[in-house]
């Protein structure tokens, strides 16, 4: 199952970007092993809209115009659905046994992820109250495919 991280913004040459792309390398080897790849990037810029809901909805239209139809669409909001390492890498198995052609993460600027991905949505999570930059979140959501595929692989990595 192919899995694509759609976020609005660029990550800019540094530590960030070096780490996403450290995780993005093992995800990529480890979810060939469990059919969880490739794991591609899509970057949207930022909207210019001077209201923030305009800013959001703009982005929002943006990244969903970025997902291919036969994609399952898993938004990143703070108020969404608080799952551990092992019920994140079930999510990832589920959708793949049950023959999805892939999923794919949304993370929406600094205003949030307009409504429009919230509809397409099939499940929206999230990484806990606390808010982070999004290249943060990016990192983590990269670990955290990463982590799955190693859970699904039965690897050592992850140790409960």
């Amino acid at each position: 199952m192919r899995l694509l991280i759609a976020a609005v913004g660029r990550l800019k040459q540094g530590p960030e970007r070096d780490l996403f792309a450290h995780y993005l390398a093992r995800a990529e080897v480890i979810g060939r092993k469990v059919s969880l790849s490739p794991v591609t990037v899509i970057e949207v810029a930022e909207a210019k809209a001077a209201a923030a809901k305009a800013r959001a909805e703009a982005e929002a239209q943006a990244l969903l115009a970025k997902v291919p139809s036969s994609h399952k669409v898993i938004c990143l909001d703070p108020g969404g659905d608080q799952l551990g390492s092992e019920d994140f890498a079930k999510v990832l198995a589920k959708h793949r046994d049950d023959g999805a052609q892939g999923l794919a993460f949304l993370i929406g600027g600094a205003d949030g992820l307009g409504l429009a991905a919230s509809f397409k949505a099939d499940r929206v999570l999230s990484f806990g109250p606390l808010t982070l930059p999004h290249g943060l979140a990016r990192i983590v959501l990269a670990e955290q495919i990463y982590r799955a595929a190693t859970i699904l692989a039965g690897h050592p990595y992850h140790r409960a």
